[in-house]
């Protein structure tokens, strides 16, 4: 490949610069253009990868038919099945009419999928099937479809930290990146800089009506030194602030430097934070345990005070639920004389305030024994209810918060009920 057919493919889609690693990721997409070779194009956020897709649908077989580039992380999640696959009428809440997606009406072309490394698992598995055979499935269709669609393919994430954290699909990695194509940052091209930047100024002089904004050497050197996390996007951002709003068209070291991040800021970028979000992650699978278990205590709790009221009978049930009922009460003795009395009222009452809820457990539709208390008894569990939270909270001097843990319910509940009994 030589170097005029490179400048003559700059020239035509508007790409500034002579850096060496630029010029490489030009050839190598002119070179895999004619064929339909999956692209994956790397790099970091602004640094113009959105050029070679373009490049290469412009010099492939493909480029009278469509060209589509499609933002992954632009698409809520719940319609992004939709977007790229179309769906059938019908197929959820909103869809009044059959719609085609973006491989149905690129077929034949080409599609971009930028920012891929934003794509649910689910539709990582939908992408990985076209990829294979070309064939794909509305959302709410079981009829499957055929497409001829070229993909090239953009992110600025780092593929393999999302792979290990299993957020991408290793096998999805290997054939989108067929071959990578991959744009050094602005920082790794510093001889284009001041060639982007009078680029950009000319363009914003014509724009906006107005001399061209001009660099002294010492400011070209500024310019030059500056990291630009933001790379291209920031650059030309800068040239037009500059543009519109200083009087003297000569910019100077110090001018510049007021438009320029402080040290030790940076624009928006890809980076590593201090709290990974498999941290996060691990939080959610505790906590999920935890919640888990609490609710197989209650469906043994429930379970108990069953047995105790259909029994009557304490002494089994307590021996055979020892670990439970300490689990759920607490260790301490006088907590265990509360549960030595076999009313069965006093236990569903206990039960009620274990669990921490303003409902009463509903055994009906489980037990078909709960239309046979009387109403004698549902006026004892007043009663007794009563005359518990009254004792505990002589024994403890009117101690609210060692009744509640003597009681098993919390300190709210245990407020709530001194107010409902008038104590």
């Amino acid at each position: 490949m030589n170097m005029e057919s490179i400048q003559a493919i700059k020239q035509r889609f508007g790409i500034i610069g002579n850096a060496p690693s630029l010029n490489r990721a030009i050839e190598k997409a002119i070179q895999v253009a004619p064929t339909d070779i999956s692209v994956l194009v790397t790099g970091e956020s602004g640094v113009g990868k959105e050029s070679i897709p373009k490049i290469i649908h412009q010099l492939s077989h493909r480029k009278h038919n469509k060209y589509i580039a499609v933002n992954c992380g632009a698409i809520p999640e719940g319609t992004i099945d939709s977007e790229l696959f179309g769906h059938e009428k019908g197929a959820f809440t909103g869809a009044t009419q059959t719609r085609q997606g973006y491989f149905e009406v690129a077929d034949g072309g080409t599609i971009f999928l930028d920012e891929v490394g934003e794509l649910p698992l689910t539709t990582q598995v939908r992408l990985l099937r076209i990829l294979e055979n070309g064939e794909f499935l509305k959302v709410g269709s079981s009829k499957v479809q055929k497409t001829n669609v070229r993909i090239v393919a953009a992110t600025n994430v780092n593929i393999f930290e999302a792979i290990d954290k299993e957020k991408f699909r290793e096998d999805l990695y290997y054939r989108l990146s067929t071959v990578d194509i991959h744009i050094p940052p602005l920082r790794e091209r510093q001889e284009d800089i001041h060639l982007l930047f009078r680029k950009f100024a000319s363009d914003f002089a014509l724009k906006y009506k107005m001399p061209t904004v001009k660099l002294t050497d010492n400011a070209v050197q500024a310019l030059t030194k500056h990291r630009w996390s933001g790379n291209i996007r920031q650059l030309r951002n800068i040239a037009e602030q500059l543009s519109v709003l200083e009087q003297n068209r000569t910019i100077t070291a110090d001018t510049l430097s007021s438009y320029l991040p402080k040290s030790g800021t940076n624009l928006p970028a890809v980076i590593k934070t201090s709290k990974s979000e498999s941290d996060f992650s691990s939080e959610r699978e505790i906590l999920y345990k935890v919640l888990f278990d609490m609710k197989a205590d209650l469906n043994d709790l429930k379970k108990l005070t069953m047995e105790l009221m259909k029994n009557g009978d304490t002494k089994d049930v307590e021996k055979d639920n020892k670990t439970l009922i300490q689990k759920i009460y607490g260790k301490n003795k006088e907590e265990e004389t509360i549960y030595e009395t076999p009313q069965e009222s006093e236990v569903l009452s206990i039960a009620e305030h274990a669990v921490d809820q303003d409902e009463i457990i509903d055994v009906q539709d489980k037990y078909h024994f709960a239309e046979d208390i009387e109403e004698e008894e549902t006026l004892s569990l007043h009663d007794k209810e009563l005359e518990l939270i009254k004792k505990s909270l002589e024994r403890h001097n009117g101690k609210r918060k060692l009744a509640a843990a003597e009681l098993g319910i919390s300190e709210r509940t245990l407020y709530r009920k001194i107010k409902q009994y008038d104590l």
